[in-house]
């Protein structure tokens, strides 16, 4: 059997098996008490299961595991395969930290510590940011900054995609679109072994989307979220960053820049007024569209095509056929839906506008 088949069957089963496990993971949670309490900082009005993360980490592991039965890792070479377990077991883990934080409500300094703990087994293990790029110009090998720098990748792509899930389906959605970019670009770069990875976590978030979506019947939880931003970033390293090439070594950060950039931002405004980086606000990009009047939908989709944005660049400049078509084509649609959510800006803060000018004065004593 080709390569590429494997990976079709990689997606399907994975979108299936969450497709099929979410309703019993939802009565289970349920059943015990696992729900997300609507709060101040929140959008939800009322409590919604939070350990869909379950069917997500059950999806992928089930279809990666089928497809190593069927010999769909046959091919991939010795060298490569401590950076593959490093990934097998480093997203196990990391899935372990989020779920006792759902389950038990871990301190944020205990999470942290246990995350830079299993990024650095990671490491050891092969899964490894050896060298970075200067845009334009040539790789710089990391040396003994290797280890720190993997450990601020992979610990702040996980905490990055469990910062954004904060309004229904964005962070399943956004997870989806990248992983079926890093998909494309990791078989462009003749990097299977990645793409498995990459197709399983495609099925597995586009098929909890079905139920994550506005209105959310469920929340992937911390659980959830840890694992597929370890996963996505993880399938970076092992698949892109590991080559020799400039502009291979720059995808990643580019494929997953609206999470990085809208954590980058979160964390300098919570300094810049003398706040604790992990103290939860609403300074998130979603938050500023949702006080701005855009719809919790609209708000999504206009992330959504950010995201395909940065993704058809990413297609662009990793040189697939057809890639800045692409890129052309996520422009153009990034520029549809950015109008309706200007319109609704203008909506909004003209409503707001005209309820000050007609609210009743009142006489001061």
């Amino acid at each position: 059997m080709p390569v590429e088949p494997y990976h079709l069957i990689a997606f399907l089963i994975a979108l299936t098996i969450v497709l099929w496990t979410i309703p019993d993971v939802k009565n289970v949670g349920l059943k015990f008490g696992i729900v997300d309490k609507p709060n101040s900082r929140k959008i939800h009005q009322s409590p919604v299961v939070r350990v869909g993360g379950v069917s997500i980490f059950t999806g992928t592991f089930i279809a990666l595991l089928i497809v190593w039965r069927l010999g769909g890792f046959d091919s991939i070479p010795s060298y490569q395969q401590g950076g593959i377990w490093g990934l097998v077991i480093g997203s196990i883990l990391f899935f372990c930290i989020g779920f006792a934080d759902d389950i038990f409500s871990l301190s944020p300094f205990s999470r942290l510590v246990m995350q830079t703990v299993v990024a650095t087994l990671s490491w050891f293990m092969g899964v490894r940011i050896d060298f970075l790029s200067v845009p334009f110009s040539s790789l710089i090998q990391t040396e003994f900054l290797s280890l720190p720098i993997t450990i601020i990748w992979l610990v702040g792509m996980a905490n990055a995609i469990n910062w954004i899930d904060g309004v229904d389906g964005l962070a399943a959605g956004v997870t989806g679109i990248a992983a079926v970019v890093m998909l494309i670009v990791t078989m462009f770069m003749k990097q299977p072994a990645a793409a498995l990875f990459a197709a399983a976590l495609a099925g597995s978030a586009l098929g909890f989307l079905r139920y994550n979506f506005n209105p959310a019947q469920i929340f992937m939880g911390d659980g959830g979220a840890y694992f597929m931003g370890f996963t996505l970033a993880g399938v970076g390293v092992i698949g892109l960053v590991k080559t020799t090439a400039i502009t291979a070594v720059l995808l990643p950060y580019l494929i997953l820049a609206v999470p990085i950039l809208d954590m980058s931002a979160v964390i300098v405004s919570r300094i810049s007024k003398g706040k604790s980086p992990f103290t939860a606000d609403k300074s998130h990009l979603h938050h500023w569209l949702l006080n701005a009047g855009v719809s919790q939908r609209l708000t999504v989709l206009f992330i959504y095509a950010l995201t395909f944005w940065v993704g058809g660049l990413a297609l662009g400049f990793s040189n697939i056929p057809s890639g800045w078509g692409y890129a052309i084509a996520a422009t153009f649609l990034l520029g549809s839906v950015g109008w309706q959510v200007y319109r609704n800006f203008q909506l909004g803060f003209g409503t707001q506008r005209d309820r000050k000018v007609s609210a009743p004065k009142v006489k001061s004593k």
